[in-house]
């Protein structure tokens, strides 16, 4: 059985306040993009030799051609881990899970996230565990704050650590039929830093209004709170950001903490690998 999850970009992203668990609340808007990675998922014969209940074989497809790559300890990856939370309350059988990933990682687009959340929609379809939407959106906001989201991958504003979610109104969806530029230098960005460089303050228009309003007004109204340090830390993110303005955004943002940035635009743009050598790039109508 095989799955195509999706990312995301954050249409505005607030930290609003430090919680007493060391966590921020945050306000944002997760909207989905049709880029996607592959997961499948077959079933283990009861005489294969696995030491572990859920193996996954990993590949990296650049350019069309596929290498095999441990991005991470096998059992340290979010579809392993999603596996391993669903087989202690289910009595599954064991899996050999095939991941390509088309979704860079350490991107700000929650590759990672949407990965475990479509092991959990497998899982839950593949062996009839009829969880529900509320009990995989449980389970999946135990991997990862934006983890929930993945599970329906529909526009939502959110709140908490990213795991509340509420779906947002169709005029939000006025995107649909722009172009969406997407600019990854090979930059990773420490969340963990950029999280201590914040100082957390309400926002003076809430993302989850400002996305509601013409596309041309966001420019001077949805910001990232991530880009302010993220920015002094990499500069070269910012020139990305003005480059694209300069093709021609109606709207340029950094996805969650980075190192994606994104354009919205009118028209595709055909020469994004031109305007930006050594970056991953791409151009896809939403």
């Amino acid at each position: 059985m095989i799955t195509f999850p999706c990312c995301k970009i954050n249409l505005g992203l607030n930290v609003v306040r430090r919680r007493d668990d060391g966590y921020h609340d945050i306000e944002t808007v997760f909207y989905p993009i049709p880029l996607c990675d592959a997961l499948d998922v077959k079933l283990m014969d009861k005489d294969y030799p696995s030491q572990t209940p859920c193996d996954l074989l990993t590949k990296v497809e650049r350019d069309g051609v596929q290498t095999v790559e441990n991005l991470c300890p096998e059992q340290d990856n979010l579809v392993v881990k999603a596996y391993n939370l669903v087989a202690a309350d289910y009595k599954i059988p064991r899996v050999h899970a095939h991941l390509i990933k088309r979704i860079p990682s350490q991107a700000g687009l929650g590759g990672g996230s949407s990965d475990a959340a479509a092991m959990i929609r497998l899982l839950d379809e593949r062996f009839r565990l009829n969880m529900g939407i509320k009990q995989m959106e449980r389970y999946a906001s135990r991997l990862g704050a934006d983890c929930a989201f993945f599970i329906t991958s529909e526009p939502s504003f959110a709140t908490g650590i990213g795991d509340i979610l509420q779906p947002i109104d169709n005029k939000a969806r006025h995107l649909e039929g722009h172009w969406l530029a997407l600019v990854k230098p090979d930059i990773a960005v420490s969340t963990a830093q950029a999280y201590k460089a914040i100082t957390p303050s309400l926002p003076h228009a809430c993302c989850r209004d400002i996305v509601q309003r013409p596309l041309s007004e966001w420019r001077a109204m949805l910001t990232n709170d991530f880009e302010g340090p993220v920015f002094a830390m990499h500069p070269e993110l910012r020139t990305i950001k003005d480059r694209l303005y300069d093709l021609g955004a109606s709207f340029a943002l950094m996805s969650g903490s980075g190192s994606t940035v994104f354009g919205i635009f009118d028209e595709e743009v055909r020469t994004l690998a031109e305007n930006f050598p050594g970056c991953f790039t791409k151009c896809l109508q939403l």
